[in-house]
């Protein structure tokens, strides 16, 4: 407990902090400032570019990352690793992490009060405030998490370097497609990023790469057992 304390609770009260502290600095600090100023400017762009095939595609984008979907496949992605026998901390990892920034998403949009874009909105504005974007972020989570478990163990064939490449760009559609859609400021899913890849390595290094044992002594340390005083 005290290990879980200290490499994945702490960490994870500490990220919460950070994501209040980036929250008020975006909303309170810098709203007058560069390149804040421009945000609007980038939402309204995107809205004269709407165009069928392009809403199409951002639907398809924003509902592989909404509340369902990524439940979804994530209790799929670890059935399948369970399954196939993969080394328990790994589907663990996958699931905390995913869990990790759900909670460090909701708990923000509770202390940071942000309006969305002052465009038309595409989609239902859930009652939580714009920042951050808790699709961006469970995206991220959930796909740059597969990755990661992917590339651990990939042997470098060009097909498994593909699926590695599409797993990583998936988030980055999605956050292209909630600035699109009118739902979210770009810094709001920068943040969503910050958030996810801190997920991550906090469960990386709490969970799939913590061994808990200790560390075995170094060889000139340890002395050879004689026969003799085995009998003795």
């Amino acid at each position: 407990m005290r290990q879980v304390l200290l490499r994945v609770l702490l960490p994870l009260v500490a990220l919460y902090g950070l994501m209040i502290a980036l929250g008020l600095f975006v909303t309170k600090v810098a709203d007058g400032w560069w390149p804040f100023t421009v945000e609007d400017r980038v939402n309204e762009s995107l809205e004269a570019a709407r165009s069928g095939p392009l809403t199409a595609g951002s639907l398809v984008f924003s509902t592989i990352a909404d509340t369902w979907s990524v439940i979804g496949v994530c209790t799929l992605a670890v059935l399948i690793l369970l399954v196939t026998r993969r080394p328990w901390r790994e589907p663990l990892f996958l699931a905390c992490a995913v869990a990790a920034q759900a909670v460090i998403f909701f708990l923000t949009t509770l202390a940071i009060d942000r309006h969305r874009p002052a465009v038309e909105h595409m989609d239902v504005s859930p009652p939580t405030s714009s920042f951050p974007s808790g699709h961006t972020s469970a995206a991220a989570t959930l796909y740059c998490g597969l990755a990661l478990l992917f590339a651990l163990r990939s042997t470098s064939r060009r097909w498994e370097t593909i699926v590695w490449t599409v797993f990583v760009l998936i988030p980055v559609g999605v956050a292209l497609t909630r600035l699109y859609r009118g739902m979210h400021h770009p810094s709001d899913v920068i943040g969503s990023f910050v958030n996810a890849a801190a997920c991550l390595t906090i469960m990386y290094h709490g969970i799939l790469r913590w061994r808990g044992a200790p560390a075995p002594r170094p060889a000139e340390e340890r002395r050879p057992v004689s026969l003799a005083s085995v009998r003795g």
